[in-house]
């Protein structure tokens, strides 16, 4: 079933005495790690979500972003209480000489626009990272080794830019033939209309299941048969 519609309510900011600013160590893929989660069939992603919105456009996608971080967070909270792994895939801004760990500390050390949202959704120590250095997951990346090495065919896309990072990203993956769901209300743009416009083409041209993330069953999905590579 495919559900293509706009989360349009309001969301009430945490408090930030309640998020500390700490920057936890990331499980890299080891050729010798054999983690719980590996053979689950079904990954989080989470695209460009340790982002500080400081560039032309980020005021623009702060209050979507604000809206859909809420969701991101309690779906990757229930995946990892479910085994399945949270990748975090992001954007390295073109820095270069940075790593994942520098570009969190950023984020939420200094101030920028992002910093609540980034604190909100803090990588935890089993999570994965992926740094990447264009708009596709997969584009020069280790994301589809990674997803190999965790036996996974099905991706749930989560983050933003909608129409930008995220539609590029499931479409690499729909040519690599993963099976694809995209929660409506985990997803964001920097206006509704993109993010309306992003939603239905992939649900519609690449085939994406697009209901919210309450919706999804993740212990269903980690125990489905994946169609073969």
């Amino acid at each position: 079933m495919v559900a293509v519609g706009l989360v349009e309510e309001a969301s009430e900011a945490r408090s930030d005495a309640t998020l500390a600013p700490v920057v936890p160590p990331l499980r890299a893929l080891q050729r010798d790690a054999t983690p719980a989660s590996e053979g689950a069939g079904v990954a989080i992603l989470l695209l460009d979500v340790i982002n500080d919105l400081e560039w032309e456009g980020g005021e623009l996608l702060l209050p979507h972003f604000e809206v859909a971080s809420e969701r991101i967070a309690a779906l990757a909270a229930r995946a990892r209480a479910a085994s399945v792994p949270v990748i975090y895939v992001n954007d390295n801004y073109g820095r270069w000489r940075s790593d994942f760990r520098h570009l969190v500390a950023h984020c939420v050390e200094d101030d920028v626009r992002g910093r609540r949202i980034v604190k909100r959704l803090l990588p935890l120590p089993d999570d994965y990272f992926v740094l990447k250095p264009k708009h596709s997951g997969f584009f020069s990346t280790t994301l589809d080794m990674l997803l190999q090495h965790l036996s996974v065919r099905t991706l749930v896309l989560t983050g933003v830019a909608g129409n930008i990072c995220v539609l590029f990203t499931a479409g690499d993956a729909h040519m690599r033939d993963y099976r694809l769901f995209v929660p409506v209300d985990c997803v964001a743009s920097n206006t509704a209309v993109e993010n309306v416009h992003a939603i239905t083409l992939m649900a519609t041209v690449l085939g994406a299941d697009t209901l919210p993330s309450t919706e999804l069953d993740l212990d269903a999905l980690s125990g489905a048969s994946n169609p073969p590579r």
